[in-house]
């Protein structure tokens, strides 16, 4: 499989770099939901300390991706009505948008509640306030939780019309970026090659002898 992308499907480093956060925002996902749920206890302060690593990991991520294209250009989009051009742009630039204020809004939540950030345990991360900021707290919060609902419907949108390419339109839009690659589509034969073809592939016209 071509690390950089090709006219007709996404290279492997965009496609694990697309899979690897679909698969963290799905679990961070669940893990947001759960652990709201949890009673005070320090296990719950272990399930967060993960929450704002994987966060961060994410973020990380995110601005690789970013980097990265700004290098490897795009595949050509596929023939479709432009209304559909636009929502996807749009539904894009949304997720971009959202993957990098969620964790931004969490590490500022964190920073303005001054508690500990650790990656993994394995170094501190720096905080982005001078201390506690109740006012600057609550903000985060409240922006952290409406970025989650954002996300999920661009999420929804985004898988949603994925699908539909896959199944009703029947095109490459999906298969280009699984992870399995995609065979060569055949384009279609020109006149002059298809009949050559049928000159090949008809029976021989029988010689008449005088």
């Amino acid at each position: 499989m071509p690390i950089r992308n090709t006219e007709q499907a996404w290279g492997s480093v965009n496609k694990a770099f697309h899979w690897i956060l679909a698969l963290l925002i799905i679990g961070m996902g669940f893990l947001g939901w759960y652990m709201t749920w949890l009673p005070n206890a320090p296990g719950k302060i272990k399930i967060y300390a993960l929450h704002k690593s994987i966060g961060l990991t994410i973020l990380a991520l995110v601005l690789l991706r970013i980097l990265w294209r700004q290098f490897d250009r795009r595949p050509p989009e596929l023939p479709m009505p432009q209304w559909q051009h636009v929502a996807a742009r749009a539904v894009h630039i949304a997720l971009y948008g959202v993957m990098l204020l969620m964790p931004l809004s969490g590490w500022l939540f964190n920073s303005a509640g001054n508690f500990p950030l650790q990656w993994f345990g394995l170094f501190h991360v720096p905080s982005l306030t001078d201390g506690e900021n109740p006012t600057l707290k609550a903000i985060a919060g409240i922006t952290h939780l409406i970025l989650f609902w954002v996300l999920l419907v661009a999420f929804i949108l985004h898988a949603g019309g994925a699908l539909k390419h896959h199944f009703i339109d029947r095109d490459s839009t999906l298969r280009r970026m699984l992870p399995w690659g995609i065979r060569a589509e055949k384009s279609p034969a020109s006149p002059t090659t298809t009949t050559i073809n049928s000159a090949q592939n008809s029976p021989s016209t029988p010689e008449v002898k005088s």
